[in-house]
């Protein structure tokens, strides 16, 4: 009695097994980072104030806000824009609202760090500085994040030389994930300082240094057999 094999199984049987598909896979890692000057700063300023009456309360927020608004705007090389703004209770022990705090912010940015200076150090007059952070402008970063991609590739390419020498094998790059990040300083926090406010604007100390951009791959190479 003869046997027929139907034709998807006959295929089947001559495929070569899948191990022998491909050689051996191995996972490896790299990274790199290049620094990236702080050319960009953006500083938070915020008026806050408490009071029995939540309308008179906003009208001199408002006010202060909008007075500080109109002195930033005539730093040409300052980009303002609002911040988070929030009004909440007060509650005393039975349980009733005894006064209204409101807290309003302005966010101002540049790229020129003396003219961003001396605006936070007027506002200070009537504002407080709730924090200053640094960091490199996107085309500042694009270009470090450039150099770290290029440097990142190069080592993991000798990974993979290596691995392949220390095996005897030859191999090739079968997959690779290049992931980025940055480090940036901490942003510097402030407080409002109450008396010291009425000391005329001294222009805020500002020393933006480097940040680091980091380039991490993950990959698999595959040595031959």
């Amino acid at each position: 009695m003869k046997t027929r094999l139907a034709l998807p199984a006959l295929l089947f049987l001559l495929l070569p097994s899948p191990a022998s598909w491909a050689g051996t896979r191995v996972d490896i890692a790299a990274d790199a980072s290049y620094p990236a000057s702080n050319d960009l700063a953006r500083a938070t300023v915020f008026a806050e104030a408490s009071g029995p009456n939540p309308k008179a309360l906003a009208r001199q927020i408002n006010g202060l806000m909008a007075e500080a608004g109109q002195i930033a705007k005539s730093h040409g090389k300052v980009k303002v824009q609002s911040g988070n703004t929030s009004t909440y209770p007060n509650y005393g022990r039975s349980g009733k609202i005894e006064a209204w705090r409101m807290r309003s912010e302005l966010v101002l940015e540049s790229r020129d760090m003396e003219s961003l200076s001396e605006l936070v150090g007027k506002l200070q007059e009537s504002l407080g500085v709730a924090s200053i952070q640094f960091m490199p402008a996107p085309e500042t970063r694009k270009q470090a994040e450039d150099q770290a991609v290029k440097a990142a590739i190069a080592a993991f390419q000798d990974r993979a030389a290596r691995v392949g020498q220390i095996l005897g094998k030859p191999y090739k790059i079968e997959q690779m994930s290049i992931n980025t990040s940055a480090h940036y300083r901490p942003p510097v926090m402030y407080r409002k300082a109450g008396p010291m406010m009425a000391e005329a604007a001294a222009p805020m100390p500002m020393e933006a240094g480097e940040s680091q951009v980091q380039v991490s791959i993950n990959g698999r190479i595959e040595l031959a057999d």
